[in-house]
């Protein structure tokens, strides 16, 4: 049988390609956001997150341009900077012209069609001439020897990972379907997760739309996965659910059997999260706008909960490739504000060494997953490392996720060969932390009572003092978090008093 693309399976005839002058349009839109949100560091998407939006047509091609684009950007500054382009009194917006301007020298030829092509090509002896004095001033022969080190890895290509949601299909229903367009192989390790080739767009596809598959990287199947939770269990936690990707993914492994809770305590998360979960048709999963920090461990709601997936907040920086987030200019040498980010992390640790306290301090719990898509040390093995001795104490050990798996945890704690790390470059997927805590059998005969009146009373000060003492971490980790979010508003609040003096200048 011949094989049909992506776009031919679904509408039965391949898709006109829109004009490149709509398409290059797109892109500047694109760029505006990326721009304005990495220059305010409040990003209102990824890269890929803008490309792959439903409004988008043609995405491969957007994709391409605009990681062209940013590529060559500061390039591209230095060039327009001996022209009149971006201080016309035309006003052309600034991101097309840089469009523009990166085809006219390095893409696909330009036509006259509007204002801003007509403008652009009027430069264009003048553009190639700035061009070539660039590469005699640097020394270089061509212009990818002036690009920053940052974007030599942009190349990066990951296959096409899709996790099949078996409560809507079957594994080999969904392998069948795929595999007319294109190959499919069953992914080592995680049963329902096929890979397809890099590039693959599936974002249009019908059993993506109505829940049956999710593009669901493999680094971020493997959390999950390795909580194993059974259909018996009746309750089980995701501690920081949204967007609700390893939820719903928790409820196909469990059947759609016993009961997963789902907390998320920020209200647009929320909504993302309730859209994932009905997308997914997974009816055994019970939506919590509650703060993981402040619920009850020992409350009666919680009192069944035998796993708790813990995947709070973090720095995000193992998935700076995929992200793409390597091409932004706060990416190029020099310009990342270094203690700004160390003050970051520190505060996300702190918070994620008192949620991970919580999750190990619920009595009837048997599994523990800590994850990240962080490759810090300080958000990983460390948080570890620190919450070892409670771990301890309430007869918890770490145990080998995925032993098959050959790359382990920094030697930096004991029992680093517990640990599992992914890496972007290596494995050709997200870079991930995965930590599990097992506790031993013998544990709930001490504290797996929810009822601590029946306690001693000696034994009843011992807890009320170590929840005294969580309690103090607590709100020393939401302090943290409390900063970051002040120091983005922050941010803001002082580029719009910027702004307004430039306006009552020019007034």
């Amino acid at each position: 049988m011949e094989r049909q693309s992506a776009s031919q399976h679904k509408d039965g005839a391949r898709a006109r390609s829109p004009p490149l002058h709509l398409i290059r349009r797109q892109v500047a839109r694109i760029l505006r956001i990326l721009l304005k949100g990495d220059a305010q560091r409040r990003a209102q998407g990824t890269i890929r997150s803008l490309v792959y939006k439903p409004s988008v047509v043609a995405k491969r091609a957007t994709l391409a341009l605009t990681c062209g684009t940013l590529k060559y950007l500061q390039v591209l500054k230095e060039v327009l900077a001996s022209t009149d382009l971006i201080t016309n009194k035309r006003k052309v917006q600034a991101e097309l012209v840089y469009v523009l301007t990166y085809d006219v020298l390095f893409g696909q030829e330009v036509l006259p069609i509007g204002d801003a092509e007509k403008l652009v090509l009027s430069r264009k002896h003048a553009l190639r001439a700035a061009l070539a004095r660039l590469l005699v001033k640097k020394n270089v022969a061509s212009a990818d020897k002036l690009l920053p080190s940052e974007v030599e890895v942009s190349d990066y290509a990951a296959p096409r990972y899709v996790r099949v949601n078996t409560l809507k299909i079957g594994v080999n229903d969904a392998f069948e379907v795929l595999s007319q367009f294109t190959d499919v192989q069953y992914d080592d390790m995680i049963p329902y997760l096929l890979v397809l080739p890099a590039g693959t767009d599936l974002h249009d596809h019908s059993l993506v739309l109505q829940g049956s598959l999710f593009l669901q990287g493999k680094a971020s199947c493997m959390p999950a996965q390795a909580l194993d939770p059974i259909p018996e269990w009746e309750q089980v936690l995701d501690a920081c659910a949204a967007p609700g990707n390893k939820t719903v993914q928790l409820a196909a492994i469990m059947k759609g059997r016993g009961r997963i809770l789902a907390c998320e305590q920020d209200r647009s998360r929320l909504k993302t999260l309730k859209k994932t979960v009905e997308l997914a048709g997974a009816s055994n999963i019970e939506v919590l706008h509650q703060d993981f920090l402040q619920s009850n461990p020992f409350a009666a709601k919680f009192s069944k909960v035998r796993a708790i997936l813990l995947d709070p907040s973090c720095s995000g920086s193992g998935t700076t490739l995929h992200r793409l987030d390597n091409l932004l200019p706060s990416f190029a040498k020099g310009q990342l504000e270094e203690d700004k980010e160390k003050q970051r992390v520190e505060c996300l640790a702190r918070f994620q060494e008192a949620a991970l306290r919580h999750a190990l301090s619920f009595p009837a719990v048997e599994r523990i997953i800590y994850s990240t898509c962080s490759i810090n040390k300080r958000e990983n093995e460390d948080v570890v490392a620190s919450v070892l001795p409670f771990a301890h104490a309430h007869n918890f050990e770490l145990a080998t996720a995925f032993p098959e798996w050959p790359h382990r945890g920094l030697e930096v704690v004991d029992g680093a060969h517990h640990l599992l790390r992914t890496d972007a470059a290596r494995d050709k997927t997200d870079g991930f932390f995965i930590a599990l805590f097992v506790r031993e059998q013998s544990w709930p005969s001490s504290l797996a009572g929810i009822n601590l009146a029946n306690k001693s009373t000696s034994h009843h000060a011992a807890v009320e003092k170590e929840q005294d003492v969580e309690r103090e971490q607590q709100d020393e980790a939401q302090e943290c978090m409390r900063v970051l979010t002040s120091f983005k508003g922050v941010q803001t609040e002082s580029k719009k008093r910027r702004q307004k003096k430039k306006q009552k200048k020019k007034k």
